[in-house]
């Protein structure tokens, strides 16, 4: 007893210590537009010193250092380079932080409760190794573009030769696995269609990992030109078919992978996840109205962005220097009626970031796309899915254009709408990109049972 007696009084003293402690995770949810964020803050102490980082942790953020940090006996003051700002005051014991978030001219109260750790989200279907198959990192060469591609390719168990795919990834610089929201869709996909008798190339994208070249002034054409070039690189793998080599694309790779197939035919097969059918441009356009709704726009708002924007992106469409496209977007602005500037309220600093981000290389190239005509000129078989409830890319914008697209090409093609499915696949309540990181779920077994089952037959 008296062991039992000295342990308890000695953890009863850490516990307190802790408490009376001014570091530590201390944890809310911040609640803005009809969304709840669930957002840390971690302080810590090196012999007086102290430092403090910001986590978002349903955006998945990562530790986002405070550069100013102000701490007294009661009082917090952090600040960021990005204009985040923390304040509050400490509870007697130093369980409790009472203050406001504040960023830009958006003020929250919030009420930082201090936890032992931060949130961690399970990730049930992400493979553990040892893996029932061989896996090769692999390294080639864009000739054309003088860079390098690195990857992983994942090869079944046996002699083959094995169908395969590469996978392509979606929009902004992703690893090999399309790590987003701290899933790894790419490894769990690659991992069960291994596991199934299809060999799995995924990539790093250019300037990622082991991979290099200039991704920013990089175009979805010249994505697909990388996808033909590890096309060509699985043709030299004996353990390869070289007449069941087929592309999976998410999101934008679902533009890449009939861009890729339009222009050599060495692709067997293709599978769109989230992919296009209508323009670029429109599916942005009404993901933008989605986030304004959300934010408490008024329908008058949305409404006159969504004819300014419409306006902008035909301009971007034309064969005109960005300098004279930029200088039709400035004038195009200042001859609006006075009414819609004072709906838009626009000043020159948004027109011109917006005129930055839609003149730039990737989105000229993107809006002059259509996928219809691509698609429907391709003689390979096409599967495309679409997650019903998809707020990126929704299936009410884009069945038609796809089913109008695969018609009468190919009898193995086919469109699918799948039921209750979010932009990833996953299963999910109303398809919002909050949810993402909460969901367990990397991606729907269903999904993966389709495109094996749907490879394999053909």
């Amino acid at each position: 007893m008296l062991f039992s007696l000295i342990a308890l009084i000695n953890v009863s003293t850490c516990l307190a210590q802790k408490q009376n402690s001014k570091a530590g995770i201390f944890l809310d949810t911040l609640k803005v537009g009809g969304m709840e964020l669930r957002v840390a803050v971690t302080i810590t102490e090196d012999h007086g010193n102290y430092s403090a980082t910001l986590n978002s942790i349903d955006q998945g953020s990562g530790e986002i250092a405070f550069e100013q940090v102000n701490i007294t006996d009661n009082h917090v003051l952090v600040i960021s380079q990005i204009g985040i700002q923390v304040e509050g005051d400490f509870d007697g014991d130093k369980t409790r932080i009472t203050g406001e978030f504040r960023q830009g001219p958006g003020k929250f109260p919030l009420v930082f409760e201090r936890v032992e750790s931060l949130p961690v989200n399970k990730r049930t279907q992400e493979p553990q190794r040892p893996f029932p198959y061989s896996e090769e990192e692999v390294v080639y060469k864009n000739e054309k573009a003088g860079i390098q591609l690195a990857g992983t390719l994942t090869l079944p168990k046996g002699e083959g030769p094995f169908p395969a795919v590469i996978l392509l990834t979606g929009s902004g610089q992703q690893n090999r696995n399309e790590e987003v929201f701290g899933h790894k869709p790419f490894l769990v996909i690659s991992d069960y269609l291994t596991r199934n008798g299809i060999a799995v190339l995924r990539v790093d994208d250019r300037a990622v990992g082991g991979s290099t070249g200039d991704y920013k002034n990089s175009t979805t054409g010249d994505f697909a030109e990388d996808a033909l070039v590890g096309v060509n690189y699985l043709r030299t793998r004996k353990e390869i078919n070289p007449e069941m080599i087929g592309l999976i694309g998410h999101s934008e790779g679902g533009m890449v992978a009939p861009i890729a197939a339009s222009k050599s035919n060495q692709i067997a097969f293709i599978v769109m996840l989230a992919g296009p059918g209508s323009n670029l441009g429109d599916n942005i356009n009404y993901q933008r109205s989605l986030i304004s709704k959300k934010g408490g726009a008024s329908e008058e708002y949305i409404l006159a962005q969504q004819i300014w924007l419409k306006a902008i992106n035909e301009i971007a469409r034309k064969d005109i220097s960005e300098e004279s496209a930029r200088a039709e977007i400035k004038k195009m602005y200042a001859d609006l009626n006075e009414n819609t500037k004072a709906v838009l309220n626009w000043n020159d600093e948004r027109i011109e970031g917006t005129s930055n981000m839609i003149l730039s290389k990737w989105w000229r190239y993107g809006l002059k796309f259509d996928p219809v005509t691509t698609i429907h000129s391709l003689n390979c078989p096409v599967l495309a899915l679409l997650g019903e409830k998809d707020q990126q890319i929704p299936a009410a914008m884009n069945v038609k254009e796809l089913e109008s697209a695969t018609q009468n090409r190919n009898e193995k093609s086919k469109v699918v709408v799948m039921p209750g499915l979010n932009h990833l696949f996953q299963k999910c309540v109303t398809g919002e990109e909050l949810e993402y990181i909460r969901i367990e779920e990397t991606i729907s077994p269903v999904v993966l049972d389709l495109i094996k089952n749907w490879v394999l037959s053909l």
